[in-house]
């Protein structure tokens, strides 16, 4: 009997059932995201060996490009191999501490990819108001530490979600209906109470969402002043063109993530469960395929060192591999 309870309330594995009432478009829906992730480790892939090989790219705001393609890689590798696994063949069961171990990646890497889109706007709110104290404000050691605490934030406030999780008694079905192991689709599954997860979960998302976001708005509203006030037109373009790519990351990142957010607290009985599970992989996935592009297509040093990559030409200095 002792060990009937204790399989019970720690249960030897989980279902992972993919996108709950598609089951039968399982195999189309692995297309787009299987042809995203592609992209999006080709490119991530590349803009790292760009910027480690490229002297021209050896600058602060690259450094911080640095960070954010790692940290995508990790994100989308976390999710969508096990996705796909589920969608082609039919690989559902995920052990329980491998499950500890997803979620505990997932959380840590969406977090971190918050707060260096906070970082990276840091970056440009110095590069156009301080331009003439933008080296010796962000040296070398000042990105590594920034990066070092946005990383050592994100860990030490995921770390309580593994703990959280596996105090929990499960008695219950052990059928996650999800693609991943999300901290809630886990917990709901306790016959006990959930109520210190979902409120630990909230204040997780206030102080690295809420806390990010103001830093990015307020660093885009001191940027909007110093712009506004400059004299010549073509100065303003220019100090704008730098923010482009920034943004549009802001808008991949965020926007799936704020939709996930509140049709969890307010949609839950109008949207389907369907739209929710895919939403939470297109939050996964969006950001790392779109990053590389945007920032190839809007940034003209990249997009400078990629065509005299494939060029063959020897324009720019680069270091030896």
């Amino acid at each position: 009997m002792l060990m009937l309870n204790k399989t019970e309330l720690n249960p030897a594995s989980f279902i992972l059932n993919g996108v709950p009432g598609l089951e039968d478009m399982h195999i189309w829906i692995s297309f787009p995201f299987c042809s995203m992730y592609v992209v999006a480790m080709v490119g991530n892939c590349g803009l790292l060996y760009l910027i480690r090989y490229e002297d021209s790219l050896h600058k602060p705001m690259y450094y911080f490009l640095a960070m954010l393609s790692l940290t995508d890689l990790v994100m989308c590798s976390s999710t969508i191999p096990k996705a796909l696994c589920i969608f082609w063949f039919q690989l559902k069961k995920i052990g329980f501490d491998e499950c500890l171990v997803q979620m505990f990646f997932i959380h840590t890497f969406t977090g971190m990819e918050s707060g260096v889109l906070m970082l990276m706007a840091l970056d440009r709110y110095v590069a156009i108001c301080y331009p003439l104290r933008y080296s010796t404000i962000l040296t070398n050691p000042a990105i590594a530490k920034v990066g070092f605490v946005t990383f050592l934030r994100g860990v030490l406030l995921i770390i309580p979600f593994t703990f959280l999780t596996k105090r929990l008694p499960y008695c219950r079905s052990n059928i996650i209906h999800h693609t991943y192991c999300d901290h809630m689709s886990v917990a709901k599954l306790s016959c006990g109470n959930v109520k210190i997860n979902a409120i630990y979960g909230l204040m997780v998302a206030l102080l690295i969402g809420g806390f990010d976001i103001l830093c990015i708005t307020v660093s885009y509203t001191m940027i909007l002043r110093a712009v506004v006030s400059l004299s010549s037109a073509d100065a303003r373009q220019k100090a704008f063109s730098t923010c482009t790519a920034h943004i549009c990351a802001i808008v991949f990142s965020y926007s799936p993530a704020f939709f996930s957010f509140f049709s969890h607290r307010f949609g839950s009985h109008t949207i389907p469960p369907s739209c929710h599970i895919i939403v939470a992989n297109i939050y996964v996935l969006l950001p790392p395929t779109m990053n590389p592009v945007v920032y190839g297509v809007k940034t003209k040093q990249i997009r400078d060192c990629v065509i005299s990559l494939f060029s063959g030409s020897k324009g720019t200095k680069s270091r030896g591999i």
